[in-house]
């Protein structure tokens, strides 16, 4: 028998650091080869760590949420034949950090052979003497009550919680005469009546995904002064054009969202206002201004949010910009988006569809300048000058950062967007 080192592998270019957030496997698996180890994090893509060999699980080196650097030993294990060692200046390291033998998984089988001597007798239900014959109070939450093994595994299958019975042996410990009285009294709760207290505390440790985000917040809220901008727009008319454009659509065509249009908006204004599809260097005090049109959509995932770009709109007409909507939509929520779809926007949209409320302070997505915020639709009475009439209204809350952005820059913008698409036939105008 031998050993195998698992190194944390390179895992994309120029990525020197990876963040550990999810073991498949623990200590004293038998594993495969080619089954699914681990998974590492970085740069909002997660690459699952396969194993090379079939073994047996010896040592896991780092815990959730760790971040490891490239090449690091994360996995030891047991295998036929010679396997192979890690080098001699990283053997000593990974032997030092290498877990003593776990005896925790024995333990369980003295207990349970213990208590098969109390399953076989008859049940003996003794009479009180100087046992008080009600339930106790409950210990407070987080209070462990003490009791021998036996008596756990007794109470756990009968599904009784020893919190709830009364100890009589020395300092409170439950005996098997104390579990006795308490199903002799039916093993009722203590009625409790009123509203109670809920003293519990869950703590959840912030990894993967969820911290990448918080970072990413941090950084974006405390070195851009947002200033936010909301204008409402009629979109009656574009709806209309929408219905009828879905209507005559190919097979082989996507379904139009909003979306694509305010896409195609957004191109038409950037090219009238360059300076809004930028980059900010906050440390070296320099703007990029990029000529291709990168736009992120903010998604909601299942692991959480994410932000897919679809590169290059300036190129794309509104189907175009349908289909790769869809097609990056689908990659966020499987969780199969690369880092490449994930990477390089240069302005943002993001919208939370028929939950998006009337008004948001969205967030610019670091180091960007500029966001767009999509807030519901609505029908709502608008005066026409002689009546009131139903329109379909929504409203554009987006947020500009102020050291590049002036006010009027940014309202500038916002209405260009408004006129095209309370006009969608603008859409089309080239030039």
């Amino acid at each position: 028998m031998g050993e195998f080192v698992i190194k944390l592998p390179d895992v994309g270019e120029g990525v020197a650091e990876a963040e550990l957030v999810e073991w498949h496997v623990k200590v004293g698996d038998l594993v495969r080869e080619d089954m699914i180890l681990a998974a590492v994090m970085t740069d909002k893509a997660t690459v699952e760590i396969p194993s090379p060999v079939d073994g047996e699980i010896l040592w896991l080196g780092g815990e959730i949420g760790q971040v490891i650097a490239i090449g690091s030993p994360i996995i030891r294990l047991k295998v036929e034949g010679e396997g192979h060692a890690p080098a001699p200046e990283q053997a000593k390291p990974v032997k030092a950090e290498e877990p003593k033998p776990q005896p925790a998984k024995a333990e369980p089988k003295p207990e349970i052979k213990a208590a098969k001597p109390e399953k076989a007798a008859a049940p003996v239900v003794h009479a009180p003497v100087s046992v008080p014959l009600g339930i106790g109070a409950p210990r407070a939450e987080g209070d462990k009550p003490l009791a021998p093994p036996a008596v756990r595994l007794r109470a756990r299958e009968a599904g009784v919680d020893l919190r709830q019975v009364t100890g009589t042996g020395p300092a409170g410990r439950i005996t098997h005469e104390d579990l006795d009285t308490f199903f002799a009294r039916g093993a009722q709760k203590p009625v409790v009546s009123g509203l109670a207290p809920d003293m519990s505390v869950k703590e959840i440790k912030v990894v993967g995904l969820r911290r990448k985000i918080a970072e990413k917040m941090a950084i974006a809220k405390s070195h851009i002064p947002h200033i936010t901008y909301v204008e409402e727009i009629d979109v009656t008319s574009l709806e209309e054009l929408r219905a009828l454009l879905n209507g005559k659509k190919r097979a082989d065509q996507p379904k139009l969202t909003l979306l694509p249009f305010l896409m195609r908006a957004m191109v038409k204004a950037i090219a009238e206002q360059p300076q809004l599809n930028a980059l900010y260097d906050d440390d070296a005090n320099i703007i990029h201004q990029h000529g291709g049109v990168h736009i992120g959509i903010a998604a909601q995932t299942p692991s959480g949010l994410v932000v897919p770009v679809v590169k290059h709109a300036e190129a794309r007409d509104l189907w175009g910009c349908a289909a790769e909507v869809n097609l990056l939509a689908e990659a966020a929520k499987t969780g199969t988006a690369t880092r490449e779809q994930l990477t390089g926007s240069t302005i943002t949209i993001t919208s939370l569809g028929s939950m998006g409320g009337i008004v948001t302070t969205p967030v610019i997505n670091y180091p960007e300048v500029a966001i767009i915020g999509v807030n519901k639709m609505m029908t709502r009475p608008m005066w026409d000058g002689a009546a009131f009439i139903p329109r379909k209204m929504m409203n554009l809350s987006s947020s500009f950062d102020h050291r590049v952005i002036d006010g009027w820059d940014a309202a500038v913008f916002i209405q260009r967007i408004k006129t095209l698409l309370e006009t969608p036939a603008l859409i089309f105008v080239e030039g």
